[in-house]
């Protein structure tokens, strides 16, 4: 501290030295599966349905777990994380070439993750349009590039999805093609081979070579006839000038005049576009037709003795004749493109798959590279059809999730509809080792509307709704308070696939196994609130139900957290004297929320961290040992109302 030299008031701040410790997110999902789209073995983070749609395509019959993801959202998720797994999956690509015919560029369908590019595989990437034009401040030097996810709408392609890339350059500089496009689009990734040159990509479309003032006097004034063919084959035109057009923008307005009123019920040519780009014309066929393709090279020539073709540089010696658009996918025939890979699905993941590796942080192990989350759903593992292979995943899965501080979700195959057979399998996941507080599992499976097929319903595997359950309850209440009741209410799900009674209910609550119930009022509702530790017979209390289990998870991820800062600190009574009153803040304000059983603090939790909890020896080892106990709020699962019948006293006559 200096000392003032000035006379006068002196303020200094002086830190309180007071620590806060904020609580853990508590419903933060992660599904691993298959996906219309997305990278592979790559956690992507989501928070609404539109973010679902963009990244891995949305709902579809073909993928079960996009069911799950969905589900999630609708009944009050938020915050989660998906990870693609989907074996043999092909992503689609083009290589462009120069006018030269030298490959330049390759443009493969892909995203751009933590500033990697990651192929995103799968046929949707068929469904991708690029154009190339010279529209740029320095056409020598520069090129656009327009990238289009298409969709076919009664035989039109329509774009969904535009991106548009401006003023680019194949050479290295701050408006490199590979470094912006790649950083900015979520459509397609691009690459270059090492010994390509550094050669513009060919510009899409029919191209003049350039056209001079000279060119432009000697179209005479009159009728000029020439043949067009965009795609359907070659079409008389005639082009009528009441004189020699001024400039490459009037030939140009002249051209696209003749071409449209040469068919007018024909779309490829009505909507035909003839335009002046620089000292060029380009020609294009109109892209809302039905005969519109992507492949098409269009060719145009003079008729007889005619020479306007000529004339404007328009003839196969002088023009540059390219596809309409690069489509990655397809087979292009003609054109200025290279090496084509059509983009394909890929198999239904295997258990292995699902599983993974750790090492090479493939299937559920890409987590790794994700944040926080407290739920794994894998729902396609209960589809392998085969106990050992759901085994194989959900062990695994089970015990990442215990070091994960998250609950696991293990539903039942579709073949399970009946209780019989309900707890045969318990008994099945049972000896797989798979009861255990982290681990819940609900019974039936839900049916909910299909859009692939006119939104008839379709069943599916609970997890996911039961998910967006626990999170909404979180918002609205907290971590522990039940996620079940007539308030648990499944949202876009009409109907379970096996409605229970009491009694039915009565044999699955008491093994773990969890209840979807119908009621007449609620609806379809969640009803039971237990983990698969929570069958009676095992008689485990602390992990038997939903609420305490979640709860003593938040309290340690929390603390986990928020303790961070006591590392290498004096390992003294000022640490231990910080870290309880943190640690008490912390449970305090859990205790005004409700979260815990008893009257007062003191009935309700306890901290302790000092000489009591840390001896002379773990000083030495570096230890602090801190201890936290609270009083869990038990679900009232069971609610016995009784009755009496007061008899009215016989009166005196």
């Amino acid at each position: 501290m200096s000392i003032p030299t000035t006379p006068g008031v002196i303020i200094r701040e002086i830190a309180s030295g007071a620590r806060s410790i904020a609580g853990a997110p508590t419903s933060i999902a992660a599904f691993v599966g298959g996906f219309a789209r997305g990278p592979l073995n790559t956690p992507m983070r989501m928070f609404t349905q539109g973010d679902f749609s963009n990244i891995f395509g949305g709902v579809s019959a073909d993928w079960p777990t996009s069911f799950a993801v969905s589900q999630f959202f609708i009944n009050g998720g938020g915050q989660s994380w998906a990870v693609r797994v989907s074996p043999n999956a092909e992503a689609a690509s083009v290589t462009i070439q120069s006018v030269d015919g030298n490959a330049v560029l390759r443009a493969t369908a892909g995203i751009q993750v933590a500033g990697v590019s990651r192929d995103d595989p799968g046929e949707h990437g068929n469904n991708l349009r690029l154009d190339v034009d010279y529209r740029t401040a320095d056409p020598a030097t520069q090129f656009n590039l327009s990238v289009s996810e298409i969709r076919v709408n009664d035989g039109i392609e329509q774009a969904v999805r535009t991106e548009i890339f401006r003023n680019l350059t194949i050479t290295a500089g701050p408006q490199n093609a590979l470094a912006v496009v790649n950083d900015g689009s979520s459509l397609v990734q691009l690459s270059r081979d090492g010994g390509w040159p550094e050669e513009l990509p060919a510009a899409t479309g029919y191209y003049s070579d350039a056209i001079t003032p000279a060119n432009l006097a000697a179209v005479a004034a009159g009728d000029y006839d020439l043949t067009l063919d965009l795609g359907t084959g070659a079409q008389p035109v005639t082009a009528t000038f009441a004189a020699p057009p001024a400039t490459v923008a009037a030939a140009a307005s002249a051209l696209q005049g003749a071409i449209r009123n040469a068919y007018p019920a024909d779309r490829l040519f009505a909507q035909a576009t003839v335009t002046a780009e620089g000292d060029r014309i380009r020609i294009a066929g109109g892209r809302s037709s039905p005969d519109w393709n992507a492949s098409t090279v269009i060719a145009i020539a003079d008729v007889g003795p005619d020479t306007l073709v000529a004339t404007l540089n328009l003839d196969a010696a002088s023009a540059s004749a390219n596809v309409e658009q690069y489509s990655s996918g397809a087979t292009l025939p003609a054109g200025f493109v290279g090496a084509v890979t059509a983009g394909d699905d890929g198999d239904p993941a295997d258990a292995a798959e699902l599983r993974g590796d750790r090492g090479a942080r493939t299937g559920f192990y890409a987590l790794d590279d994700a944040g926080d989350f407290n739920m794994l759903l894998i729902p396609e593992a209960s589809d392998l059809g085969d106990t050992a292979d759901l085994s194989s995943v959900m062990a695994a899965a089970l015990t990442y999730c215990i070091e994960k501080r998250a609950m696991l979700f293990i539903d039942p195959p579709a073949a399970i509809d009946t209780i019989p057979e309900a707890e045969n399998w318990l008994e099945e996941i049972a000896n797989a080792g798979l009861r255990s507080g982290n681990s819940v599992s609900y019974y039936p499976r839900v049916r909910v509307p299909n859009p692939d097929d006119d939104n008839r319903l379709i069943t599916v595997a609970p997890s996911g709704s039961v998910a967006g359950i626990w999170a909404r309850t979180d918002g609205a209440v907290g971590v522990w308070k039940a996620p079940a009741g007539t308030t648990a209410s499944l949202r876009n799900a009409p109907a379970l696939d096996h409605v229970m009674t009491d009694a039915e209910n009565g044999i699955i609550n008491p093994l773990g196994l969890n209840a979807l119930r119908n009621f007449s009022i609620p609806g379809n509702v969640v009803w039971g609130a237990r983990t698969l530790n929570g069958a009676d017979r095992l008689a485990i209390q602390d992990s038997k139900y939903v609420p305490v289990r979640r709860m003593a998870l938040f309290v340690e991820s929390s603390l986990f957290d928020g303790l961070q800062w006591a590392v290498f600190q004096p390992n003294a009574s000022p640490l231990w004297t910080e870290i309880r009153a943190a640690v008490t803040s912390f449970m305090q304000q859990l205790f005004r929320q409700g979260a815990f059983q008893g009257n007062s603090p003191s009935d309700a939790f306890i901290v302790r961290c000092g000489p009591d909890t840390t001896t002379q020896a773990d000083i030495n080892a570096g230890i602090v040992n801190v201890f936290v106990g609270f009083a869990p709020l038990q679900p009232a699962e069971f609610v016995i109302v009784s009755l009496q019948l007061q008899l009215q006293a016989a009166q005196a006559a």
